[in-house]
């Protein structure tokens, strides 16, 4: 009975991306080797072997070469220790916690309001960023996009975007973060009541030049937006005027006018009332209009 507790985490090594499967019983008994089998979730519930070494150091290193190890797969170590000279006499196997290899989101999931406010979501790579080869600027571009999902006449995203790509840059890994860049995500308020929605935003990474990187697609983020009542003012026919807060009166000047303004943003609505009475009576009608 050795209590191992194997631990999966990421690292560069010779500037290639490892993934590190470590060890440390807490009462060894020397001489002790180590089996290791390295495996990864093939499908729900069922695991795929890759590697398989024994070895007497607390450690095994696994390179993520694009072919046995991919971005997207979740990685698994097991751990069987045994005495060098009675290897039939084997401490119970124990198993990693699934770590995944690739681009994460942060939060998994969004749920916001067509309020203005911005969320910040978190793109993160749990493996490091290696330029093998490459002298210049090292980084991994990704691709930002959003989608409308779950409607039948699927329309323009109930969302949109800080910015349209991140830049994932080499550093050192911490915890199960090697690379991380923010982009934000407000709700667009469209004026339209039309319920609760789910858009998402998805990545794919923008002409990589390491072969770990192409044809990978990360996991995209859902994104349900949830509809909130829309102020309304109104200017009709000659022209009769609602406001926001529901004063009525009449306006039958000439001329162009501040029909709106934000104090907050750069929004107004000019008006234009021309003359449409003629000869028999003085009124003015809305003619034309202007939005910024």
């Amino acid at each position: 009975s050795l209590a191992v507790h194997p631990v999966i985490t990421a690292e560069l090594l010779q500037g290639r991306a490892h993934l590190k499967c470590s060890y440390s019983p807490r009462s060894p008994e020397p001489p002790v080797r180590f089996r290791v089998l390295w495996s990864r979730l093939s499908s729900p519930g069922h695991r795929e072997q890759i590697h398989q070494e024994t070895t007497p150091e607390l450690f095994s290193h696994l390179e993520m070469d694009g072919a046995n190890l991919r971005l997207g797969d979740t990685v698994f170590c097991t751990v069987t220790a045994f005495r060098r000279g009675s290897p039939e006499q084997q401490s119970l196997p124990e198993d990693s916690k699934g770590f995944y290899a690739g681009i994460k989101f942060l939060p998994e999931s969004l749920e916001i309001a067509e309020d203005g406010k911005e969320h910040v979501l978190t793109v993160l790579s749990t493996v490091p960023i290696a330029c093998p080869g490459q002298d210049d600027s090292c980084k991994v571009t990704l691709q930002l996009s959003t989608e409308d999902l779950g409607s039948q006449d699927p329309g323009p995203p109930d969302i949109v975007l800080s910015a349209c790509q991140v830049d994932l840059l080499p550093g050192s890994c911490s915890g199960s973060s090697c690379a991380a860049a923010t982009v934000t995500v407000t709700a667009v308020t469209d004026f339209v009541q039309d319920g609760t929605r789910v858009s998402r935003v998805s990545a794919r990474p923008l002409a990589p030049r390491d072969l770990l990187w192409r044809g990978y697609t990360p996991s995209h983020v859902k994104v349900t937006v949830r509809d909130l009542p829309t102020g309304n003012c109104y200017s009709f026919t000659d022209p009769h005027i609602i406001t926001f807060d529901g004063w009525r009166y009449d306006s039958h000047k000439i001329g162009t006018f501040l029909l709106c303004r934000s104090e907050a943003r750069p929004f107004q609505v000019h008006v234009r009332q021309w003359d449409c009475g003629g000869h028999r009576s003085a009124t003015a009608c809305n003619c034309g209009v202007a939005a910024q």
